[in-house]
């Protein structure tokens, strides 16, 4: 009983939270929503171009435009029940977006250095760019003594260097090679 009432507070629900966010948490999950909706419309578009086989009489981009269309529909009905939480919840008070930013820091630190990583890939090479994306994430969320850093430094080797030595050698799919490559 205990885990599940700890579970629901640290939901995003604004039944959970305080009626100062509710408003914000609303908005949040609207912007949220459409962005998806907008995403996996793209993606629908998109699946229809996919190559007709010959073994199938839908063609292959019919499975994939069938669950984009669903998922479509599921995020247009939150956005329709949160515009209701989002007309009704009162206005929230002033620096609550400040608030939230802070509180959010680490997460959306490591959504700008994922972001620097996708453009980096194809200019620096796989290995290079996920050596340092996984460095710098690590330092990121906080390593600093010397026995974590080499820990980081070991798991960032491992990773970026392992996963390009398997695409390559075992699964034969050439990975980005980069200007060092």
């Amino acid at each position: 009983m205990s885990s599940q009432s700890s579970s629901q507070q640290t939901r995003s629900s604004d039944r959970a939270a305080a009626p100062d966010t509710r408003r914000a948490n609303a908005l949040a999950h609207l912007l949220l929503n459409g962005a998806l909706v907008v995403l996996f419309g793209a993606l629908f578009v998109q699946a229809g171009a996919l190559p007709a086989s010959m073994w199938e009489p839908l063609g292959s981009g019919s499975f994939p435009r069938l669950v984009l269309a669903v998922l479509m529909v599921i995020n247009l009905g939150i956005m329709a029940q949160e515009w209701r939480r989002y007309r009704g919840a009162p206005r929230a008070s002033a620096g609550l977006v400040t608030r939230w930013l802070w509180q959010h820091r680490l997460a959306l630190g490591v959504l700008a250095l994922f972001a620097l990583y996708i453009v980096g890939v194809p200019m620096l090479g796989f290995r290079l760019a996920s050596l340092l994306f996984l460095t710098l994430v690590q330092l990121t969320l906080g390593v600093r003594r010397p026995r974590s850093l080499a820990i980081a430094a070991i798991i960032a080797v491992t990773f970026s260097f392992g996963i390009d030595w398997l695409f390559r050698d075992v699964f034969i799919i050439s990975l980005p090679r980069g200007p060092f490559g």
